[in-house]
C-alpha cells in the first residue's frame, strides 16, 4: 500500500509563476517518475508541464497533447525524455493506457499525465500527484487585483498541492517548493 511521502502547497498567482513552479519541480524528477496532474480545464496543467520541459532541457514546444493523446519530448541535455500524456479522452482506464506503451517509456523517462486520476496509478507505486485548483478567499477577490496588487489577475490565482506518493518522495525536497 502506497503512502504519502511528502506534500507541498503553493499559491501561484499567474501563468508565469505556474511555469516557474514547473521549472522548480523539474530538478526533483528523475527517470522513472510518474507525475499525475489534476485540475479543471484551463487550470494550468500544460503550463506547469511547459516549465518542466524547459528545465529538463527537452526538444520541442510543450503544448497540450489533447488530440495526439501522448507526445514524447527527447532530452537535448542527456537527461530523461519527457512523455506528456492527456488522458482526458481515454475512458478505458489502464487497459486503454497500456496501448500507449507508457510502461515501456516509464523507466527511462519522466511521464506526465494530465487527467490521469483513476487511469494510470498502477503504472508506478511511487508517483507524484499535482492538484491545481482555483484559489478561494484569502483576499484573492479584493478589488484592484490579488491582495491589492492590480497587476495580478484574480482569475489566474491557483492553489497547487504537490503530493508525493510512496517512499521515493519522503526526502525528495518537495517542501522546498513552498519557499518562493
Amino acid at each position: 500500500m502506497s503512502t504519502t511521502g511528502a506534500t507541498a502547497r503553493v499559491t501561484v498567482k499567474s501563468p508565469d509563476q505556474m511555469q516557474e513552479l514547473g521549472r522548480r519541480l523539474a530538478p526533483l524528477l528523475r527517470p522513472g517518475d510518474l507525475v499525475l496532474l489534476s485540475g479543471e480545464l484551463g487550470a494550468g496543467k500544460t503550463t506547469l508541464t511547459r516549465g518542466l520541459g524547459e528545465a529538463l532541457g527537452v526538444r520541442g514546444a510543450v503544448t497540450s497533447p489533447t488530440f495526439v493523446i501522448a507526445r514524447v519530448h527527447p532530452s537535448l541535455t542527456g537527461g530523461p525524455a519527457l512523455v506528456h500524456v492527456d488522458a482526458y479522452r481515454l475512458d478505458g482506464g489502464l487497459d486503454e493506457m497500456e496501448d500507449l506503451d507508457l510502461d515501456v517509456s516509464l523507466p527511462e523517462s519522466v511521464v506526465v499525465v494530465e487527467w490521469g486520476d483513476g487511469k494510470v496509478e498502477e503504472l508506478a507505486e511511487d508517483r507524484l500527484h499535482v492538484v491545481i485548483g482555483r484559489a478561494v478567499g484569502g483576499g484573492a477577490d479584493a478589488p484592484g487585483g490579488v491582495d491589492g496588487h492590480p497587476e495580478e489577475d484574480v482569475d489566474d490565482v491557483r492553489e497547487v498541492t504537490v503530493a508525493g506518493i510512496g517512499g521515493r518522495w519522503v526526502d525528495a525536497g518537495l517542501p522546498d517548493l513552498e519557499i518562493c
